[in-house]
């Protein structure tokens, strides 16, 4: 049995918001974050958001990669 494959554009379905390569990147490049700020205590998160990045980093799998992925290009903006 295959394994599901996981890219950031899954990870922003299931926040639900739009999850094509532009809307990712507009995403990204609105929402820069300064270095001392935590990705899941970003102002632009709804609570059940932020529950869901936390539930991906302790699952600690694929999901977990890639919210290190969205806090990499979030703090770097791009």
């Amino acid at each position: 049995m295959e394994q599901p494959s996981y890219e950031l554009s899954t990870l922003f379905d299931q926040l639900g918001l739009p999850s094509d390569d532009k809307a990712i990147d507009d995403f990204i490049m609105a929402n820069p974050l300064a270095p001392e700020i935590k990705l899941v205590d970003a102002h632009f998160w709804s609570a059940d958001q932020k529950e869901l990045l936390q539930q991906s980093l302790l699952a600690d799998g694929e999901e977990a990669v890639l919210v290190d992925q969205l806090n990499v290009r979030l703090h770097d903006g791009k």
